[in-house]
């Protein structure tokens, strides 16, 4: 086994064309991931509709997430958490466009 260490906030691309995923640690039954955003989102009808649950937070910047048969979209800043049961389809509405959101995804079984 490899002991890693490592930033959340550290190497932050301040403007990825695309939205970054860097995976921090797996096992079998769970997954733990950086995800930086600016000013990316979901497409109006391009819903995330995942098998695995997810715990996600925003560690730094602002998004708005908004899931399936609601009207308003949930407002998330630093430290803000949103936990995502399976099959619980959702997407992103927003980030932040003049700075990075960091968001630590926790996909698990």
């Amino acid at each position: 086994m490899i002991l890693a260490t490592g930033n959340l906030l550290g190497s932050v691309p301040q403007k990825p064309k695309e939205e970054q995923f860097t995976e921090l640690a797996a096992s079998e039954h769970v997954r733990i991931e950086r995800i930086v955003s600016r000013g990316h989102a979901s497409a109006a009808d391009d819903w995330y509709d995942e098998d695995e649950a997810e715990w996600v937070m925003v560690v730094a910047g602002a998004a708005r997430l908004i899931f399936d048969g609601e009207e308003v979209p949930r407002a998330l800043g630093p430290g803000d958490y949103a936990y995502i049961p399976p099959r619980k389809r959702h997407r992103v509405e927003w980030t932040d466009p003049h700075q990075a959101t960091v968001w630590l995804a926790v996909h698990f079984r």
